[in-house]
């Protein structure tokens, strides 16, 4: 059986859930970013329990169709932004629709309808929390960050960073602080 987690979007979030279900009695046979497959066919007698555990620790258990959707597009922007930076020379459409098998434009409507917001800015505002991440790690240049994010130029990226943050980017490094946004609450 298959069971659809929002807000799972890293690594430790896959650990947590699978703690979590083992704790409950459950046997998590594969786990991808909002997605576990469990050994047991039927889980109705312990859903309630399930929920109010994912509830606890940040997640929440979908049964509708539309909000699985829109957590895979989620999960997907959120895998290719934070942890495959080659991948980001492709068309974000293609890459959506080749992987969740649904034109885009159906997927853009469902997305903006329910988040009100399209899946481009959304994609914008992971983007530019990988590039507050980047910036307070100190490491690369900007223009590094730059061409790792596929910006065309550094002056782009300056450009939307301000309009999406309000700050420069030399500002923002200047700050340091907690200026940054989980990226399950993006």
């Amino acid at each position: 059986m298959k069971l659809y987690i929002k807000n799972m979007v890293c690594n430790r979030c896959k650990m947590v859930v699978k703690s979590e279900l083992e704790k409950l009695g459950l046997h998590p046979i594969h786990i991808e970013l909002g997605e576990v497959e469990i050994k047991e066919e039927n889980i109705d007698s312990i859903k309630l329990d399930v929920i109010s555990v994912f509830k606890s620790v940040g997640f929440e258990l979908i049964d509708d169709k539309k909000g699985r959707t829109i957590e895979q597009v989620k999960n997907l922007i959120i895998e290719l932004v934070h942890h495959k930076n080659n991948d980001l020379r492709v068309n974000l459409s293609n890459y959506l629709s080749q992987h969740l098998n649904h034109e885009y434009k159906s997927l853009s409507n469902l997305f903006s309808v329910v988040e009100q917001q399209t899946i481009e800015q959304f994609f914008i505002k992971q983007k530019i929390e990988k590039v507050k991440e980047l910036l307070m790690y100190d490491e690369l240049t900007l223009s590094q960050i730059a061409y790792q994010l596929n910006y065309s130029s550094v002056a782009y990226l300056s450009n939307q960073f301000k309009r999406e943050t309000g700050f420069t980017t030399s500002y923002f490094k200047q700050l340091k602080s907690s200026k940054r946004t989980g990226i399950d609450s993006v």
